[in-house]
């Protein structure tokens, strides 16, 4: 019986450390702001549904008949702001300032600011 060669060892790993890195791009690239727009703006509508949790939560908007994905902040940020989980209740209004996604067939949405009954939470007070 052979021994496999070192080069074929090295091969497997470093296509192992390949498909990795590869598998994890998409989530990779969704965090943060590089896939969203730079200017700012506005989306208004009702909620119909809730995630909260890390890595960010998410709420699902109703604006005009479309579900929009608004992307408030982790856990820490939305408390920071006075955004408490039962402010996100479905059926409430809310007007999210913020960044559309790039893409214009996307309806994902991060929001800087929440405004609920007329009060902002500041999510991102550092940004404009």
């Amino acid at each position: 019986m052979s021994t496999p060669s070192p080069w074929s060892r090295r091969a497997r790993s470093i296509a192992c450390a390949a498909f990795a890195a590869a598998a994890s791009l998409p989530a990779f690239g969704h965090h943060g702001w590089a896939w969203a727009e730079d200017a700012n703006s506005e989306i208004a509508g009702t909620i119909v549904s809730t995630k909260l949790g890390n890595p960010h939560g998410e709420v699902t908007v109703d604006v005009g008949g479309v579900p929009w994905i608004v992307e408030v902040g982790q856990p820490w940020r939305n408390q920071r702001a006075g955004l408490g989980d039962g402010l996100l209740g479905k059926g409430v209004k809310l007007k999210a300032v913020g960044h559309r996604h790039a893409d214009p067939g996307q309806h994902v949405f991060k929001a800087e600011r929440i405004v609920i009954d007329g009060k902002t939470y500041d999510l991102y007070p550092d940004r404009d």
